[in-house]
């Protein structure tokens, strides 16, 4: 079980300080337990860091109609959205966020970004959250990259990194539109980002800026945003099927690759 003091020194560690600024993906399920659970483990990051910032996504919220806009990786008319969920800037982040994201979100000097279906929660962090609009849904993550924050991977890998998502819309690679249950009714949402399932494979490229420090038997990692995004635009513009998963039935690869081909 690790403890505070060890949190703290992992982080320290990682050269991160008052000045740092961190893009955090956790999931603390995967690790060894955390003494006082996700709390400690965003009161550690805020003893720490300047500014803390965590997706809080709320997919659930996501509506499909039954028509819309040719090759947007996405099958109308089959999902039925009685499940689906009014946005509420209260509301929890989705469960498969994992408990730091929503802990963060919880901390009484926490504030929350009020994109409907990919909000972000931060502290000290009121530049970085106000960046978000609806037609720019990843502001947050530029913000970030102008001042120099890292991504922070915690018991995850980068499967989830947000950052890799901002790397396509800036390599110029296809979005999407989706559609949110919100109290003003269904709001479109563009700019909507693709699958993740084949960001793993950004790992090797990322060999000599990133680091690491040990907690216990986990690994915590962290790399500049700058130089995630500079490294995945680069690699996606030489390679425009860079990133994308090998899953069969995934429409959203499948639409970008169909982009790739027809592309001039």
């Amino acid at each position: 079980m690790s403890s505070y003091r060890e949190w703290i020194g992992a982080l320290r560690d990682l050269k991160l300080g008052r000045h740092s600024r961190t893009l955090v993906h956790a999931s603390l399920e995967s690790m060894a337990p955390v003494a006082g659970g996700a709390e400690t483990a965003v009161g550690a990051l805020l003893a720490t860091c300047e500014t803390v910032v965590a997706p809080t996504f709320t997919l659930r919220t996501l509506v499909v109609p039954n028509v819309g806009p040719p090759d947007n990786g996405l099958v109308y008319g089959v999902a039925p959205n009685t499940e689906a969920e009014i946005f509420d800037p209260a509301m929890a982040a989705d469960v498969d966020m994992g408990a730091f994201a929503e802990a963060l979100r919880q901390h009484s000097q926490s504030q929350r970004s009020s994109h409907p279906a990919l909000s972000f929660a931060g502290v000290r962090a009121e530049a970085v959250l106000a960046a978000q609009t609806l037609d720019e849904p990843l502001a947050p993550i530029r913000a970030l990259a102008e001042e120099d924050a890292d991504v922070l991977l915690i018991g995850i890998g980068h499967r989830t990194n947000a950052g890799l998502h901002w790397a396509e819309h800036l390599a110029g690679r296809k979005q999407f539109i989706r559609w949110a249950l919100t109290t003003r009714g269904v709001v479109e949402c563009p700019a909507f980002p693709g699958c993740p399932d084949g960001f793993e494979a950004i790992a090797p490229k990322l060999e000599g800026v990133t680091r690491e420090a040990n907690l216990g038997n986990d690994t915590l990692v962290a790399v500049a945003l700058r130089d995630l995004i500079n490294i995945a635009v680069a690699w996606i513009r030489q390679d425009p099927r860079a990133l994308l998963c090998d899953r069969l039935g995934c429409e959203r690869c499948a639409a970008v690759r169909a982009a790739v081909r027809v592309a001039p």
